[in-house]
């Protein structure tokens, strides 16, 4: 079966995202005042050749942890539909 991941990945809370910071400024510049916060991140769709949602799940979690994101920066979740 094919799955489709979807996984975004953003800077812990608790850490500044400069990116972002660099955004909100020029959206105050461009007088949008009521934008509070701006948090940058990822967002990665894959396809995903597996025997069922759980192997999916599985290797969306070890991509993301592993290769995607920066676990002492960075957290991740993922969603999975099957795919006709």
């Amino acid at each position: 079966m094919k799955f489709e991941v979807q996984i975004n990945v953003m800077p812990q809370r608790a850490l500044l995202d400069p990116q972002g910071k660099a955004v909100l400024g020029t959206i105050h510049q461009m007088e949008y005042a009521g934008v509070q916060d701006v948090r940058m991140g990822k967002h990665i769709v894959l396809v995903v050749e597996a025997k069922s949602e759980g192997e999916a799940s599985q290797i969306a979690g070890e991509l993301s942890s592993r290769l995607l994101s920066n676990p002492v920066m960075e957290s991740f979740e993922y969603s999975i539909q099957p795919l006709q």
